[in-house]
């Protein structure tokens, strides 16, 4: 068995690592986005496939036994891809997304559909932990923003932009003490989901500040989707 995983999310390199253990051959692939990568297991492969053409090529001259599509919830672009061109070669093809958050009793959670609607109900002061993509988005804003993400971001940040440069996971406590630090009126993130990111929601429900979530882009139709590793690997069984 030969497996592509789109990777570069905790679940890819956990998948990558369960696989080359049990003796299968892994290609992942990055996006080639960050600057230094956590790299997984197995065999790496970086920077695009050039679109769905690109990709059902590398899937006819390699013919991997599956895809697993491991890519971040944000990622729509690759997962659509992934979907036409495995489509297109009859590769199976898996989609590995872990659930997203659901609010609990003190959260005071805002939907808005994407970015550009994220900045128009933005009010006072922001942080905003939407990845370094999209920040142009609230160039906008007036007043004190802070942005944090782990490369700088390429598009303009607001004038008032303070930026922190940092990767995860955060503490509840480092949470706390830099929203208390740059006074944060309202956190501005994705329906990323998962235990990694989710300090931030927590210090702002402790804090009583509200947290305005974009939710996440729709999958493909007909695309099998599963949350877990362990479910990951029974399918690929």
């Amino acid at each position: 068995m030969t497996v592509l995983v789109l990777g570069g999310t905790g679940e890819a390199r956990e998948l990558a690592a369960a696989l080359v253990g049990a003796g299968v051959e892994v290609v992942s692939s990055l996006a080639g986005r960050l600057t230094d990568p956590v790299l997984p297991v197995g065999g790496v492969r970086t920077g695009g496939f050039g679109g769905v053409p690109g990709l059902s090529a590398w899937l006819a001259e390699h013919a991997p036994t599956a895809v697993v599509d491991a890519t971040h919830p944000f990622a729509a672009g690759i997962t659509a891809n992934a979907a036409a061109a495995c489509s297109a070669t009859g590769t199976r093809l898996l989609r590995l997304q872990r659930p997203g958050w659901t609010a609990g009793p003190g959260d005071d959670w805002r939907w808005v559909d994407d970015l550009a609607q994220a900045a128009t109900v933005v009010r006072g002061t922001a942080f905003l932990t939407t990845g370094r993509q999209g920040v142009g988005a609230f160039a906008g804003l007036p007043g004190r923003v802070l942005v944090r993400c782990v490369d700088p971001p390429t598009d303009p940040l607001p004038a008032g932009a303070v930026l922190v440069l940092a990767r995860g996971p955060f503490s509840v406590a480092d949470e706390l003490a830099l929203m208390r630090e740059h006074a944060v009126d309202v956190v501005v993130t994705k329906d990323s989901g998962g235990p990694m990111t989710t300090a931030k929601l927590v210090a702002a429900r402790e804090l009583g500040i509200p947290v305005v979530l974009v939710r996440r882009p729709p999958l493909p139709a007909g695309v099998a989707v599963v949350p877990t590793v362990e479910e990951a690997l029974a399918w690929l069984r």
